[in-house]
């Protein structure tokens, strides 16, 4: 290996530099700050355990995208964490074994074996929300109103807000004979929405024409939410959960189109998560030059059951690093203030009385040079036995 190699980072996994790491941690403590006004306690899940912990329940994509590694001391095998929403679920049936309405928040990094798209890393900062506690569709109306106050606050214009419910989905093809594995076949080619290879596999699977006609026409039904009502009346001997779906989706689009009439609120029916562990109305918000959702949403109701606990839930998560890079808010690091070489007892109440203030002041050590690398804009200066803040150019000037 070159010295050269040895600085090379893998792919997918980035450092970040100032002034970004600077931008990200304002962003971080504004959402969180956010977060904490809206009700939403914060915690911090651990950042591996035990596998069976970590992915019991969630299903095969999960899997693929965990880091496994040994554990040293017991000789079980762990996994670093890939998603919040297990650990999170894990945390509310055990760790804060809650009666009522629960509400968390996080904010961390995880860590993927593969990128899970073109533009994400593999070493993501997953920030988000969960609502524990409530069935109702006042749950979903207020994280998804968190979702987009969190985006309005990173400074993010022209969102495009998706809605969806996996339970349609879910209610026709619970009406039908397929088996487990076609069941699988079929949720995979939804996902991908590969229109020609699903038709071609609906065209040979053992289904009444009816039956073959819904799956035929999911991946059709994207656009205004006006559209709904006549996208139900498509679905000839739907089973009745259809028909709550819908209705739900509705409720849900009317009430955020009054909270925020700025927002483009659309549906999407063929809208299936890459965790299966999405059980209801689903959400994804989408901004114009970006190609992937910024951040999504949905009820995951049950997961806790595998711990013994089940819990309706609903929340959303976002990568902090991608808001940050996509933010049109001013983010940037204040200019600092430059105290000169000095031990004295009244230069260091000078600069704890500035730095008390919140000012960045940055003392030049003894010999130093490339003060211009420092970022300082103003001098910290001795006038008349006063110390004053002057403008550099001022300063120079005198």
């Amino acid at each position: 290996m070159t010295i050269a190699e040895r600085w090379l980072l893998p792919d997918g996994i980035e450092e970040i530099l100032p002034p970004e790491a600077a931008r990200i941690e304002a962003l971080r403590r504004t959402l969180l700050d956010e977060y904490r006004v809206w009700g939403y306690e914060l915690l911090q899940p651990p950042l591996a355990e035990y596998l069976e912990s970590l992915l019991t329940g969630v299903g095969h994509d999960l899997d693929l995208l965990t880091f496994k590694i040994t554990d040293q001391l017991s000789g079980r095998l762990m996994g670093i964490s890939t998603d919040r929403t297990q650990q999170v679920a894990r945390m509310d049936a055990h760790s804060m074994p809650k009666e009522g309405v629960a509400r968390y928040c996080y904010c961390g990094e995880v860590l993927h074996t593969k990128p899970i798209h073109l533009l994400s890393s593999r070493s993501p900062m997953q920030v988000g929300a969960e609502l524990y506690g409530y069935a109702g569709l006042d749950s979903e109306i207020e994280i998804a109103s968190l979702m987009l106050t969190s985006l309005d606050k990173a400074g993010l214009k022209d969102i495009t807000l998706d809605l969806g419910h996996v339970g349609i989905y879910q209610a026709l093809v619970e009406e039908t004979s397929l088996s487990s594995d076609e069941k699988n076949e079929l949720f995979s080619l939804l996902r991908s929405r590969a229109v020609p290879e699903l038709n071609q596999w609906l065209n040979n699977a053992s289904l009444p024409e009816y039956q073959r006609n819904w799956f035929i026409q999911l991946p059709k039904m994207a656009g205004s939410v006006t559209q709904l009502s006549s996208w139900k009346a498509l679905f000839e001997k739907a089973p009745k959960q259809l028909s709550e779906a819908f209705d739900s989706l509705v409720t849900v689009a009317n009430a955020l189109n009054e909270r925020f009439p700025q927002v483009n609120v659309h549906a999407d029916l063929a809208e299936l998560r890459d965790y299966n562990y999405h059980t209801g109305l689903v959400f994804s918000a989408f901004v114009s030059g970006f190609g992937q959702a910024i951040a999504r949403g949905g009820r995951y109701d049950a997961t806790g059951s595998v711990f013994g606990r089940s819990r309706p839930a609903t929340g959303f998560s976002s990568d902090l690093k991608v808001l940050a890079q996509l933010t049109g808010s001013d983010w940037s690091e204040q200019k600092a203030i430059l105290a000169p070489v000095g031990s004295s007892a009244e230069l260091f109440k000078a600069i704890a009385k500035l730095r008390s203030q919140g000012e960045r002041v940055i003392q030049q050590l003894p010999e130093q040079a490339q003060i211009e690398e420092l970022g300082c804009d103003r001098a910290l200066v001795e006038v008349d036995g006063q110390w004053t803040v002057q403008l550099i150019s001022q300063n120079r000037h005198n």
